[in-house]
């Protein structure tokens, strides 16, 4: 089991790592691919639509090729998109090619929890989930400070090509470690294309929206946008609720506790995480006046807070259940994001390390029991589908928090500084993760075995 988990660990450092290296070379890929920031700001949006696009496909790729074909198709996805990505000769090729590697993301970082529950068998499904989440808690500290060290020595190209290596590495383990669970010959289930062509451009439409909301705020276009994607994914839910178990996402297991408590739970923590580190950088680099470089090691201290729980979380899910350790991560992120709803230009930065280390512990103990939860009491068949509503409810609620702050804040900047602006941003974002409190309390009392 060790070998499976540090395989899977291994093929979801590529996108993680990609991810967070990316956001200090805006300025550099403005420079060399004489560009502006709008047009760049494309290379991460494309990434993003992919990426929530290609969940709802994970249900059935692994009906139709097995989790182990999917995991290795979606690596060497991957792995073909960052190539091409180092050898992209203009924004738009990179944007393209930035698509490819979105939408492999969406799938590796999906089909990864399928996987390790299937394997974890009777076992502690806690346990797995938190070892999966060891890339997602160091991928914050090691990123920006690989990508700013690729960027001094060498040039942008390297922050693609050096996830090659990485994927080949993980298709290799992945050959001699991962299960052949290949599906019987005409076992699959056909493609939900009804179901596809409503939520597909229901999902781009509504991420869309949200995203403009965030980087230029409310009109016309961006609401109606945001309007008619929900449309079309509410449309969605009522041909799967018609069709059953041959939706492409099988939305009645939603009628399921603890698979609607954790995809609500998920949904309020997406936002949560997303909102504040959205509103973090600004604090460090608008009110301070660090470079991107120092603001990323200056949030070092809520990374490390964060990887300090895997060592344990997965042991206190197993003693006292999902619902008290939950309750107990939330309760300690809102009280640790109430300080930023106070600070100024002359806050003491070692009293702000230590808030953000207090803040990164209930960070990385907060999604093990949430996470783990959802696949209490489901078949085999039905684990894809619980990955899919978890992980697609943090990337929409990751969207809805970055809005929400941002309309925020454009308020507070039209009638203030910066300083003041950012205090009812973080009040916003304290709330709302004291709110994941609610659904937390519907998760169980204690462990839950997946079947």
């Amino acid at each position: 089991m060790r070998a499976l988990i540090a395989t899977l660990v291994l093929g979801a450092f590529a996108p993680i790592l990609d991810t967070t290296m990316l956001t200090i070379a805006v300025h550099t890929l403005v420079v060399d691919l004489h560009t502006d920031v709008a047009t760049i700001q494309w290379v991460s949006t494309a990434y993003l639509l992919a990426l929530v696009v290609s969940i709802p496909l994970c249900g059935w790729l692994d009906a139709r090729l097995g989790g182990r074909r999917t995991w290795l198709a979606a690596l060497a996805v991957f792995a073909a998109g960052s190539a091409l990505c180092a050898l992209s000769w203009s924004p738009m090729s990179l944007v393209a090619f930035r698509t490819l590697q979105g939408a492999a993301a969406g799938v590796l970082m999906t089909n990864m929890q399928t996987i390790a529950v299937r394997a974890a068998g009777g076992g502690s499904v806690a346990r797995v989930t938190a070892a999966l989440g060891v890339p997602i808690a160091l991928g914050p500290l090691i990123g920006p400070v690989l990508g700013g060290a690729l960027l001094h020595w060498a040039d942008w190209r390297w922050m693609f090509a050096i996830n090659v290596p990485l994927c080949v590495a993980a298709v290799v383990a992945a050959l001699r470690v991962l299960p052949d669970d290949a599906p019987a010959a005409g076992s699959a289930p056909p493609l939900d294309r009804t179901g596809l062509a409503l939520l597909a451009p229901g999902i781009v439409l509504t991420f869309y929206g949200l995203a403009e909301l965030a980087g230029s705020g409310a009109s016309v276009g961006v609401l109606l946008a945001v309007g008619v994607g929900a449309a079309l994914i509410a449309a969605f839910g009522a041909h799967a609720l018609r069709v059953g178990d041959r939706a492409l996402v099988r939305v009645r297991l939603l009628r399921i506790p603890t698979v609607a408590a954790s995809t609500l739970a998920g949904l309020v923590v997406g936002g949560a995480l997303m909102g504040t580190m959205f509103l973090l950088p600004l604090y460090w680099q608008t009110v301070r006046g660090d470079g991107a470089l120092a603001t990323a090691l200056l949030l070092a201290p809520q990374a490390v807070g964060a990887f300090v729980p895997r060592f344990f979380v997965g042991g206190l899910v197993d003693r006292f259940g999902p619902r008290p350790v939950a309750v107990s991560a939330l309760a300690l992120m809102a009280a640790a994001t109430v300080p930023f709803a106070f600070v100024t230009a002359g806050t003491s930065p070692v009293v702000l390390a230590l808030v953000l280390f207090v803040r990164g512990l209930g960070l990385g103990a907060v999604l093990v029991p949430i996470l783990s939860s959802a696949y209490t009491g489901l078949s085999r068949d039905q684990f894809p589908h619980a990955s899919m509503f978890t992980r697609g409810a943090q990337q929409l609620g990751g969207a809805i928090g970055v809005a929400a702050v941002a309309v925020v804040l454009q308020a507070g900047l039209a009638h203030g500084p910066a300083d003041a602006a950012l205090h009812p941003a973080f009040w916003v974002m304290a709330v709302v993760t004291a709110l994941g409190v609610v659904p937390a309390l519907r998760l169980p009392g204690r462990a839950g075995r997946a079947a």
